[in-house]
């Protein structure tokens, strides 16, 4: 199978393009338009590979998309480029409408051309598979049972708005016009080459810098969390047995709070590499909470592990070991990220 990658040079494309190339025997075109977060490293062990191939694409260009479709003949599309930062998305929220929103419209129309030229049996067999999020459902109470396939939307950030506008569009040229697509969300990720904006990489650089650890309130937001490589396995399984019309939930029943996470993340750099000036719970410190912060995410993932026949492997204290170990062993990586990209900055402050 050849499949279309979108978003293969960010964080969880990137993951999902290595398992492709060292687990499968699939054939991959990656296509990016390389913003910030996203990098030729991500995937560097697996570009030499002669089933890889790389496309520098916007998602809102419809015509490359239609010249990449007709040369490359994909039998399956995964689409995971997106804006994916709600803090960001709190100070500029167009981008996130014109990727999330417009980018998947063109990539839907330019599938769903293709698709009509195709044979009936080449038709049967195509997949467009559509990554989202957990976001979209809202926010949980502590008492709330977990999100499953049938939660009703409530989206509350600009960010997860236009994830859910995404979600609604697939779905609608699977009724509407019959293109073969399926939608897939996913809990809070994390693990190696994640961009170090987000919670985890950026608690783990700061205590190795020796730099405040911000944490939204009171920390007792909750999220769940999933190991990059375990997501990637499911959305693999997911494009090869992903039926047209369905949802499926992926998670890995791992909800931490905030705090909680912050201070796995200290107690391991403390066995891992001790500061001489103390311990790294010194340095939490509480910060005002971001606005229209959801307090809790969890998702039930049965109904994915029964029809994907997958489960994560990683529990939540097994993937953020071998996360922090990631980070103290590619210092050069992130380094250069804090000198160009992002100095460690906080997003998401306008009201």
């Amino acid at each position: 199978m050849l499949i279309l990658v979108t978003g293969g040079c960010g964080f969880i494309g990137s993951a999902v393009i290595r398992h492709l190339i060292k687990n499968t025997q699939h054939e991959v075109v990656n296509i990016d338009i390389l913003t910030y977060s996203a990098s030729f490293e991500n995937v560097a062990e697996i570009a030499g590979n002669s089933r890889y191939s790389f496309c520098k694409t916007d998602i809102t260009d419809f015509i490359s998309l239609k010249k990449i479709f007709n040369q490359f003949k994909p039998d399956a599309v995964m689409h995971l480029a997106a804006e994916s930062h709600v803090d960001r998305s709190i100070d500029g929220p167009e981008v996130f409408i014109r990727t999330n929103i417009h980018g998947t419209y063109c990539l839907l129309q330019a599938a769903y051309e293709y698709w009509r030229a195709m044979s009936v049996d080449r038709q049967r067999k195509f997949r467009f598979h559509h990554i989202s999020t957990d976001e979209v459902f809202g926010a949980l109470q502590s008492d709330d049972p977990p999100f499953t396939e049938q939660t009703p939307y409530d989206p509350r950030s600009p960010y997860s708005a236009s994830k859910a506008a995404s979600d609604h569009l697939v779905r609608a040229w699977f009724h509407t016009y019959g293109l073969p697509t399926f939608v897939t969300n996913t809990t809070n990720n994390y693990g190696i080459w994640h961009f170090p904006e987000k919670l985890i990489p950026l608690m783990i650089i700061n205590a190795l810098e020796g730099k405040a650890l911000p944490v939204y309130g009171k920390g007792d937001n909750i999220r769940d969390w999933l190991y990059v490589e375990d997501h990637a396995e499911a959305l693999v399984k997911a494009i090869e047995l992903g039926i047209p019309g369905e949802t499926y939930a992926i998670g890995a029943q791992q909800p931490r709070t905030n705090l909680e996470v912050v201070q796995t993340i200290c107690h391991i750099l403390d066995e891992l590499k001790p500061d001489p000036q103390g311990k790294y719970e010194r340095l939490i410190h509480f910060v005002t909470d971001r606005p229209g912060h959801d307090f809790r995410y969890e998702i039930n993932p049965v109904h994915a592990q029964t029809e994907l026949k997958w489960k994560a492997k990683h529990n939540f204290e097994e993937g953020i070991r071998k996360t922090i170990q990631w980070y103290l062993n590619h210092e050069d990586w992130w380094k250069n990220i804090r000198q160009k990209h992002y100095a460690g900055q906080r997003l998401g402050i306008k009201q």
